[in-house]
């Protein structure tokens, strides 16, 4: 009997497909069609706050096409969560005016195809990779962008049976097909549903990207990878672009949505419906999206330590990493090694706009693994990235884990090459200065392996508290204004969220 491979389950799927009766909500009474837009906005607003709060997603997308006009998809832990959603949904006024014209349940899956030793010991798997394993398990929608949903099984006809191919087989074409989806790393985001046994095809694919030409990009090269070629079926394509809850009544009136920011400015009232300013940003559903470049002071002082920072010239990022996104991860692999593969990984990035760099960092004394730090400049890209990044050899830990305290992203400094050896030594004073310091855990200074007057320092503090009072100290400042002389740009402090 050929063999199956092992399976992990995550959270189910529920793609909800509607199309709206025009001409019965073009009769209705204007005073029912505002209640039933009241009561759909409120339903839809509830439950992607509610996903948000406690576990799982939902979004709402406007759907092209004959096939559908409103999609709305939600991921959650189980299928009885889903099955009231359905039904809490069909009790809306809204739902009057609406018929379903296609659904899709299935469950998130990662297979043996993604690794064999986290089914077969998992503890053996390092923490990136479980990391990218489990955020496959239980994926999260991306604000602003456009979906493409379809279908698939694989064939078996009797010459092109997939499941009589051997478990090597189908790992090998499985990984191929893997290498290319990761030339679209920090494009496109998607999630593999299994559908198995719940519905009438085996997976449900669902592709988010910002631009809809990526994601026709991506399919039409896969169809000539041999998974796809040879062993792939196709349902139908389902395209559409999201937008928030509270712009319904836009949507229903034919205008733009999601709502340009111009007019959310100017408080258009039927662009928002019952006059609420509500859309997805302001929700923050990845680390840093409710920020809109405002000073406002947060629960921490960041924003303060921010300003103060600035005054000393020294770029101190947003709370949340809004303006740069930051993965890094530390490997024991072999330096020639690992930069062999970041170069290759470094290759595919660079055709995306977002990415800003990825580099490898080796310890200045020798001791101690390399890291790998990537910069991007949205969310969804570094998310993606650092899936890509955890299949780097010999990945160990993610910089920043949560067991290992809160710290900064890091420090970034390039230094004039004639004060190189005046910034490491100086290094090693404020090391010592650090480790009288309340909350301090670990502090390490690595240097870019093609660069040596490039440094990155990682931080590692008990409490965010801890690591603020050290940058408020007389020694930082100190520090810093000792380096207006060594350093060759302005140095640049990246907290993590």
């Amino acid at each position: 009997m050929v063999e199956a491979p092992e399976t992990a389950e995550g959270w189910y799927a529920l793609h909800d497909f509607r199309t709206i009766d025009w001409d019965a909500w073009r009769a209705a009474p204007e005073r029912e069609r505002e209640r039933a837009l009241e009561e759909a906005a409120s339903f839809l607003e509830h439950r992607e706050a509610l996903a948000r709060s406690d576990e799982g997603d939902s979004a709402t997308f406007s759907v092209l096409g004959h096939e559908a006009d409103l999609l709305f998809v939600h991921f959650r832990p189980t299928l009885d969560e889903l099955n009231r959603i359905e039904r809490s949904f069909e009790g809306t006024a809204f739902a009057e005016y609406t018929e379903r014209s296609y659904s899709y349940v299935s469950v998130a899956e990662v297979s043996g195809y993604a690794s064999d030793d986290y089914f077969e010991d998992p503890e053996s798997v390092d923490d990136g990779l479980r990391r990218y394993i489990e955020g496959k398990l239980t994926p999260e929608i991306p604000e602003g962008t456009y979906v493409s949903f379809y279908p698939m099984s694989k064939r078996r006809q009797p010459e092109q049976n997939w499941y009589d191919l051997s478990f090597e087989e189908r790992a090998d074409l499985m990984a191929a097909h893997g290498d290319l989806g990761r030339e679209y790393a920090g494009k496109i985001s998607q999630v593999i549903a299994s559908s198995v046994g719940l519905d009438d095809w085996e997976w449900g694919v669902t592709l988010f990207g910002d631009d809809p030409t990526d994601i026709k990009d991506i399919v039409y090269e896969m169809r000539f990878d041999e998974a796809s070629s040879k062993y792939g079926e196709f349902g139908s394509f389902y395209v559409g672009r999201r937008f928030p809850p509270a712009d319904l009544p836009a949507f229903m009136a034919g205008e733009s949505v999601p709502v340009p920011e111009d007019e959310r400015e100017h408080g258009d009232e039927h662009a928002h419906g019952h006059g609420e300013d509500t859309h997805h940003g302001e929700h923050g559903h990845h680390g840093g999206d409710g920020h809109h470049g405002g000073d406002t002071e947060d629960e921490d002082g960041e924003a303060s330590l921010r300003e103060e920072l600035a005054d000393l010239d020294v770029y101190a990022g947003q709370p949340h990493g809004e303006d740069v996104y930051a993965v890094g991860l530390y490997s024991e692999a072999a330096v020639d090694e690992l930069e062999d593969a970041v170069d290759e990984l470094a290759e595919s990035f660079d055709h995306y706009d977002t990415h800003d760099g990825t580099v490898v960092y080796a310890p200045v004394d020798g001791d101690g693994p390399a890291a790998v730090v990537s910069l991007w400049e949205t969310q969804s890209a570094a998310d993606t990235a650092a899936g890509f990044l955890s299949d780097l050899p010999g990945i160990t830990e993610r910089v920043g884990d949560a067991d290992a305290g809160w710290g900064t992203m890091g420090m970034f400094y390039t230094v004039k090459p004639e004060h190189r050896e005046d910034f490491v030594e100086k290094f090693d004073a404020v090391g010592d200065a650090l480790a009288d310091q309340d909350g301090h855990r670990e502090t390490r200074l690595l240097q870019e392996t093609e660069d040596e007057n490039a440094f990155f320092i990682d931080s590692r503090w008990e409490s965010k508290d801890d690591a603020m009072a050290f940058f408020r100290s007389d020694a930082f400042r100190d520090t810093v204004q000792w380096g207006r002389d060594v350093l060759a740009d302005r140095p640049r402090h990246v907290f993590l969220a």
